[in-house]
């Protein structure tokens, strides 16, 4: 019998790496690996690794294209790759790259009966002015930026050609950790922070322009990595057709991030509050929280971490990195 093979798209990114390490250490090492690297340092996430080959996301959509041979060699899919910028502004760029890859990928899966895992988002909830809750219908949610509005799109597509039910979406809240460092501005706080802390001994969060909130006091459901990954595993290899919420279902402050990370590099804690972005103030979320109700009731057994340990393992990682 020929080998089959794991599919990561997204496989040098953040949750994609991550998911690559637990597939491994579970002995899975027949993985197939897409991405583009570019001129960033993302292909250290590689080097972590082990995985059968490697290809540019170009040269896998051309396999799509052609119907490659390969593509009857796989034996599940996690779709992970996608441009995760909020602040992209090419809307050309993110419907092709979000919205019709996607597509495509979905359609090998469907055709092919291949088990599918995608990356939606949260930002699919925009101000989560009707909740952020993984049950209730998707067609009223109003994205905040271009971004969220091209997985909100593949979401509707899903439902619309009543596939969604063959396949697993994910919509991941504020995710953070080790593997992040290539994202550039897309960098979790906590990896900005360190590295203000670090050089400057304090640490900058946006004030509020809202009178119910007081600076530093936005709430965002916030999800280490691993949790991330293992929510993941768990609902593919179960095959746990839905969309899903991927968080918490926790909403703590900035603040309570910053002290924490204070807290994990042993440091005094200095906040100062900076003026946002006007680029920011329209799009910016105040609050999010995931119900996690329904992932939950799908068994998942493993429950999360919390931001203080998340943020303490995440910092001993990359103080292990900087040695």
């Amino acid at each position: 019998m020929a080998k089959k093979f794991t599919l990561v798209t997204g496989g040098a990114g953040l949750i994609g790496s991550q998911i690559i390490e637990d597939l491994n250490h579970n002995g899975n090492t027949d993985i197939l690996v897409v991405d583009h690297l570019g001129t960033t340092d993302k292909w250290k996430n590689l080097q972590r690794n082990f995985f059968t080959d490697y290809y540019e996301k170009d040269q896998f959509e051309s396999f799509l294209d052609s119907g490659h041979p390969l593509l009857s060699e796989i034996s599940e899919i996690y779709h992970l790759g996608a441009c995760s910028a909020t602040t992209e502004k090419d809307a050309t760029y993110l419907i092709q790259n979000n919205f019709h890859y996607t597509k495509k990928i979905a359609e090998l899966a469907i055709a092919k009966n291949i088990p599918f895992l995608y990356a939606s988002s949260a930002a699919t909830y925009g101000e989560g002015e009707f909740g952020y809750d993984d049950k209730a219908p998707i067609e009223n949610l109003k994205p905040l930026n271009m971004y969220g509005y091209s997985k909100h799109l593949f979401d509707l597509y899903a439902k619309k050609t009543k596939i969604a039910d063959k396949l697993i979406g994910l919509k991941y809240f504020n995710v953070f950790g080790y593997g992040e460092a290539h994202k550039g501005e897309m960098r979790s706080l906590v990896l900005k922070g360190y590295e203000q802390i670090r050089d400057t001994g304090k640490l900058k969060l946006f004030k509020s322009y809202k009178p119910e909130y007081k600076d530093g006091e936005q709430k965002r459901d916030f999800l280490y990595v691993k949790d991330a990954s293992k929510i993941s595993i768990y609902l593919l290899s179960e095959r746990k057709y839905g969309l899903y919420n991927v968080g918490r279902g926790m909403a703590e402050t900035w603040n309570d991030l910053a002290i924490a990370l204070f807290k994990a590099m042993n440091a005094q804690i200095q906040i100062e509050y900076v003026e946002m972005p006007e680029t920011l103030k329209g799009k910016y979320q105040y609050y999010t929280c995931a119900d996690m109700t329904k992932l939950t009731s799908v068994g998942y057994p493993f429950g999360f971490t919390n931001l203080q340990d998340s943020i303490r393992e995440y910092v001993r990682l990359l103080e292990l990195e900087a040695k």
